[in-house]
């Protein structure tokens, strides 16, 4: 018993030395210098995990992007001009919200498009149930009218009333 605690103590000291060992401690000139790092590493997307930002993630390109980034702010460069640099170095993709110019038109009108694909077969889909109805109810003979009317006058609900 005293063996499986131990062994769940050194497991759980692992566990936390892995998760210690990916922060990496860097020491800022200004808090407005940590605060330009911080908001940068959370627009920029990691080119290796595509669903992560650099701060999320542990992969050595985003690694080497953070460690590029912390130099840039240390230098003195601007959110903007960092980003320029990013850019210019890895395309629109290195960012999680690309501008809206003629390569990426494609990306921020996709969304609309669907939607506005969904929203008519939707209304075309209730407009042929709409016509199909009001065809069906005039559709009937005089023939049908009146073997209807014979079956619901002589329903089972009829009979268990008398």
């Amino acid at each position: 018993m005293k063996m499986t605690r131990l062994l769940l103590i050194l497991l759980a000291c692992g566990l936390a030395a892995g998760a210690w060992g990916s922060v990496e401690p860097l020491s800022f000139s200004s808090p407005e210098a940590e605060r330009r790092y911080k908001n940068l590493i959370e627009e920029l997307r990691c080119l290796v995990c595509q669903n992560q930002n650099l701060a999320a993630s542990d992969a050595d390109l985003a690694k080497d992007l953070r460690r590029e980034t912390y130099n840039m702010v240390e230098e003195g460069k601007t959110e903007g001009e960092v980003i320029d640099f990013m850019v210019d170095r890895y395309g629109d993709f290195v960012l999680y919200r690309p501008p809206v110019k003629s390569t990426t038109l494609l990306l921020w009108l996709t969304p609309l498009l669907l939607a506005l694909a969904g929203l008519t077969v939707l209304f075309l889909q209730i407009r042929k149930r709409k016509a199909a109805s009001a065809s069906s109810d005039e559709a009937l003979s005089a023939e049908e009218q009146a073997r209807l009317d014979n079956l619901l006058d002589h329903s089972p609900s009829d009979s268990r009333d008398n």
